[in-house]
């Protein structure tokens, strides 16, 4: 699941530029290359800009910010004129958050959910996604018939939006109507995977579907039957 540093760096770049923005602080430019009589020295990870037109040098760090990352940002943003800002995880140790302190440093520190292995984060969520979506075809194609009853029942949990809506167009309970889902979850028709109503929502629908469609199938091969019959008896 670990991918490259470079493409670790842009998932966490990005995390940190919308939490900004989220501040109010508005995106000015990126990647801003810092010479000095024409030699490059630095980059800066961003320039920001805060509701009141101060500007600011964003050093972006994915883990925690050391001594050095603290001059680094503090550097840059003198050779620039702006102000220095850091996000990142937190400080190495007291020694950078002295050192912060002492010179003056916006510090942004974000919690382990924003910077903790973003990439890795991507990763999964698609992951996520990719099971679902096999979860959701495995129903369109499995054989398993449905009663007249089960078929009903399904198609009224696809049609509301809630549990409780289910149990008021039965007049019944919410712990009936979970009764009853639990039964179509024991017999294989729905999945125990996920107790969220609005999949289980989502498989009644696709139920329904998948049996709308093979009653339309049966419908169309008994009409094909019907017709090839009089063929023969014409011929005949």
């Amino acid at each position: 699941m670990s991918l490259s540093a470079k493409r670790k760096w842009r998932s966490s770049e990005e995390i940190a530029l919308q939490f900004l923005e989220q501040q109010g602080f508005k995106i000015i430019d990126k990647h801003v290359k810092v010479k000095i009589e024409g030699v490059e020295v630095s980059e800066i990870d961003a320039i920001v800009e805060d509701e009141k037109g101060e500007k600011y040098a964003v050093e972006i760090k994915a883990g925690t910010i050391d001594v050095n990352g603290i001059r680094q940002a503090y550097v840059n943003a003198q050779l620039v004129g702006y102000k220095p800002l850091i996000v990142a995880k937190g400080f190495a140790d007291d020694s950078a958050a002295a050192l912060a302190d002492k010179l003056g440093i916006k510090v942004y520190q974000l919690k382990d959910y924003y910077l903790v292995e973003a990439e890795e984060l991507e990763t999964l969520v698609k992951a996520s996604i990719n099971n679902i979506i096999q979860e959701l075809l495995d129903i369109l194609l499995t054989e398993k018939k449905l009663s007249p009853e089960e078929y009903d029942f399904l198609e009224e949990i696809a049609t509301t939006k809630t549990i409780k809506e289910l149990a008021d167009k039965h007049n019944t309970t919410i712990n009936d109507v979970a009764r009853k889902i639990r039964r179509l979850q024991k017999k294989g028709v729905l999945s125990y995977k996920h107790k969220n109503y609005q999949y289980l929502r989502l498989e009644a629908q696709l139920l329904v579907l998948r049996e709308n469609i093979r009653r339309i199938i049966n419908k169309i091969n008994l009409i094909l039957d019907q017709i090839n019959s009089s063929l023969k008896t014409m011929k005949n």
